[in-house]
């Protein structure tokens, strides 16, 4: 009786002094399922004394650290925020148009980095990890101060595992900021760049040479019991069919280390969740891994509770959770700082951060984060966040390292219609006090040539502006593109370029908004003739206008894409004035002399486009509208009035006709669009547009031009195809409809981005 009295007493003190470890492997999203495996294990009361991680086994497990319970965590990570993490999508709410200028053709941009000794350094293409530091940065910050940098402070003792390839060492990181140790640790090579630390040094990704770190656990912690939770291959099950899946599973493979399986020891559990079918790269399959990591742990529950007799009651842990949340210092940020670049470049990026009151604000800290980052010259920026004790706030820093001053862009367009183009674009960009910019870019194509070339000051504000003087080049030839000679001869014998010098002056009030003043001088010149019928000696009418123009714009512009998007929005509000002299130059099928006119006018044109996501991103719905209101006055002939009218151009093709019908000082447009995906990059795209001109005009006698009015007859625009996103743009088939006499069903096809730069008065 006694006997069995003791046994027992020495049960229950054995029980509640054993001391568990969890030790999580890496394995890019597969290491979701860690998350599944922590709810069942608080589920079932099972206590977790000390965490061991890497890669992302690391980031689940610091977050569970940090204080996050797992359905925390599991909000965290089915969010479509956490998606673009890890994507390195921009998050349409966070990205500035203060340095975006018209979208431009370009399929390609790479980077280079100059110094002043001349070498020169590509930038690799890597995971944009923009977003991913700041949150990483934001989510553990609290308990980086609560624990007093110190992992052994925080909510679960925590070490967090990286590889220092150069000495071909395991790092075991076990104090300093918690967003750093975890961000080096799930820097895979070929994947996330690895980050400047504050000793100088770089370290990669925690799997390269312990991607299940028992042994540290073992050292460090020295548990009565270890659970191991490995989400790595141990062998590869399945060898990959085709080029991308071996290329990407071989440097998976390759690049983690191999599991010892029982290295848990005796008395451990070993864990394997089933991801059979699941790569290290489907984040946005997050409930499949989960749920996995649900199966494993409750298959291996009964052993678990077998060999584990302590049980943890869960509402002592939940209050011991939020006593250390309490902990965390009031999110006060009193001073921002910028590191890593030559003393008034640091005071030039300092300046995109503004306070409103006497401290920062979250909301002052991210914006300017994300103005700095808004040029890639500050692509490589990381945030630290870290409390100062004495001061009793938290200071941001940035750590930037200058990328690219020198980006070059290459594109092109291929067609079925002879609208083929090649783009070219170089910049050049020095930083001092400002941020000065060169650029220059070049079309070519037998329908379209054109050159701009500009030179631009950027200055940080509370409200940052830029003014950039710019001169560019534009020719539009039809006669190249319209076809057979005879065929609609009167639209497609049409020539037209225009030179503008002038400059801008934009402001950035808010995310993703512009406001634009636009001013200089232009020389338009159209060439075109007034018959249906012309021989090979005929000389076309000429009309030269020459004058000054203004502009004020506002833009905003969420789209997803530069072409074909389907998400987002685009806001654009232009209000122009023109005011030049004309000068038309008869040609041989004239019947008006020639003569020199003044012309002026004011011009509004207002477009809006939005799309919808439907059954969970499956489709999307878009609209599309647009209005054109002007008092522009007609010129000496019809021809030369509608070759200076705004253009409705609702289709990528649009802009390669010439359509009487779609030429108007005054219209308003409205349209859907609607996108149905297949696979992964082919969409079926269908668009519809109606359109009415206002006060139309036609010929008269001795081809002047009579504006009539009333309303012109509705007209309508319809398209619909396939279109596939390649690496260097959109390869896209359609039939499409214009509701014009020289132009009806047609079909045509093409690769690349069909994007031209705007006419001098657009």
């Amino acid at each position: 009786m006694l006997l069995t009295l003791l046994l027992a007493v020495f049960f229950v003190f054995t029980a509640q002094a054993q001391k568990v470890g969890l030790v999580l492997s890496g394995g890019g999203a597969k290491g979701l399922a860690h998350v599944g495996v922590l709810r069942q294990l608080e589920k079932n009361h099972i206590p977790i004394d000390y965490i061991v991680g890497t890669s992302m086994g690391a980031v689940i497990g610091g977050m569970y650290s940090a204080g996050y319970s797992p359905d925390e965590i599991e909000q965290i990570v089915v969010s479509p925020e956490f998606q673009r993490w890890t994507s390195g999508k921009p998050l349409e709410s966070k990205t500035f148009n203060f340095l975006t200028a018209e979208p431009s053709p370009s399929a390609l941009r790479l980077g280079i980095a100059i110094d002043s000794t001349l070498k020169a350094r590509i930038s690799t293409n890597l995971v944009n990890d923009l977003n991913l530091n700041l949150a990483l940065a934001r989510l553990l910050a609290p308990a980086s101060a609560s624990s007093n940098y110190n992992f052994d402070n925080l909510f679960v003792p925590f070490r967090c595992m990286a590889s220092e390839v150069f000495t071909r060492q395991v790092v075991e990181q076990s104090k300093g900021s918690l967003s750093d140790a975890i961000r080096n640790s799930m820097s895979f090579p070929l994947a996330f760049r690895p980050i400047r630390n504050l000793d100088g040094k770089y370290y990669y990704d925690g799997a390269v040479y312990d991607n299940f770190p028992t042994n540290t656990m073992k050292k460090t912690f020295a548990p009565d019991i270890i659970i191991g939770v490995n989400v790595g291959d141990v062998a590869m099950k399945k060898y990959p069919k085709n080029d991308d899946d071996l290329l990407g599973s071989t440097v998976a493979f390759l690049g983690t280390s191999v599991a010892d399986t029982s290295s848990v020891g005796h008395n451990g559990i070993y864990i394997q969740p089933d991801l059979d079918g699941l790569g290290v790269g489907d984040f946005d399959r997050v409930k499949d891994f989960i749920a996995e990591g649900d199966t494993a742990a409750l298959r291996s529950m009964d052993k678990i509770k077998a060999r584990i007799g302590r049980r943890v009651d869960s509402t002592s842990l939940q209050k011991r959770r939020l006593a250390f949340q309490g902990l965390a210092p009031t999110p006060r940020f009193i001073e921002v700082r910028v590191n890593g670049l030559r003393p008034d470049q640091n005071a030039y990026a300092a300046r995109f951060f503004q306070k409103k009151g006497r401290e920062y604000s979250l909301d002052d800290i991210e914006e300017g984060y994300y103005r700095l980052a808004s040029d890639d010259y500050f692509k490589n920026i990381y945030p630290r966040i870290r409390y100062d004790a004495a001061r009793k706030g938290y200071i941001f820093s940035v750590d930037a390292q200058r990328n690219n001053n020198v980006s070059t862009e290459v594109g092109f367009v291929l067609s079925n219609r002879p609208i083929d183009n090649l783009f070219f674009g170089v910049e050049f960009r020095y930083l001092r006090s400002l941020l000065y910019t060169a650029s220059a870019d070049v079309s070519l194509g037998r329908f379209y040539n054109g050159a701009h070339g500009s030179f631009r000051i950027n200055v940080p504000a509370r409200l940052p502006f830029y003014f950039e003087p710019e001169i560019t080049y534009n020719q539009w030839d039809y006669q190249n593109t319209g076809g057979v000679l005879g065929r609609d001869v009167i639209n497609t014998q049409v020539r037209q370029q225009d030179t503008k010098v002038g400059g801008q002056f934009g402001i950035s009030p808010n995310y993703r908004s512009r406001l634009l003043l636009d001013a200089g001088a232009f020389v338009n010149k159209d060439e075109y003739t007034n018959s249906k019928q012309i021989n090979s000696a005929d000389v076309l009418d000429a009309t030269l206008f020459s004058g000054v123009t203004a502009a004020l714009r506002l833009a905003r512009n969420t789209l997803n894409r530069k072409q074909y998007a389907t998400s987002g929005h685009r806001y654009v509000y232009t209000l122009r004035a023109v005011t030049g002299s004309s000068t038309y130059t008869p040609g041989s099928t004239a019947e008006q002399p020639g003569r020199s006119e003044h012309r002026e006018w004011l011009q509004f044109r207002a477009t809006v486009e939005r799309y919808f996501s439907m059954k969970k991103d499956r489709q999307a719905w878009g609209y599309f509208g647009e209005l054109m209101a002007s008092n522009q006055p007609t010129f000496t002939n019809y021809r030369s009035s509608q070759t200076t009218a705004p253009v409705f151009a609702p289709l990528p093709d649009s802009r390669t006709l010439f359509l009487d019908t779609y030429r108007s000082a005054r219209y308003a447009a409205a349209g859907v669009r609607y996108t149905q995906p297949f696979l992964k990059k082919l969409e079926w795209r269908t668009e519809l547009y109606v359109h009415v001109n206002a006060e139309p005009l036609t010929q008269g006698d001795q081809q002047v031009a009579v504006r009539h009015s009333g309303l012109d007859r509705p007209r309508v625009t319809a398209s619909t195809g396939l279109i596939f996103q390649t690496p260097v743009g959109p390869l896209a088939l359609h039939a499409r409809f214009y509701d014009d006499p020289s132009e009806r069903f047609s079909v045509y096809g093409h690769l690349g981005f069909l994007l031209f730069r705007s006419r001098s008065l657009e």
